[in-house]
């Protein structure tokens, strides 16, 4: 595996992250955790949650100070993809960009590979 981690987050990203964090009774060392996991409406599905913990097999994803772990597992099917945040009229979310998903559901939270 390369060095260089191949799944981004976008600036967006970045700043809600530190905004979830910093309103947490107990903030420090907490990162957002992004995970592929079998399920979902089209086969896999997003997980995002904060942990504090970072696992031997996490890579590590920064930018403007702000943590992302990723398993090398979830990592494979992130390839080239970018985590965001949108804030719209239906309602304020992660999303991940994903090149590798053939398709995925309306919501956003899954999808399948070709």
């Amino acid at each position: 595996m390369s060095d260089t981690p191949t799944f981004t987050m976008s600036a967006s990203a970045a700043a809600r992250i530190l905004e979830i964090i910093s309103a947490q009774p107990e903030p420090e060392g907490l990162a957002l955790r992004v995970a592929v996991l079998a399920g979902g409406c089209n086969g896999f599905q997003y997980q995002f949650k904060l942990d504090r913990t970072k696992n031997d097999d996490d890579v590590l994803i920064e930018r403007d100070g702000a943590t992302v772990y990723v398993d090398e597992t979830s990592l494979d099917l992130l390839e080239g993809a970018e985590l965001e945040f949108v804030d719209k009229l239906m309602g304020a979310h992660f999303t991940v960009t994903n090149p590798n998903a053939a398709s995925a559901c309306g919501c956003g939270t899954s999808f399948s590979l070709a």
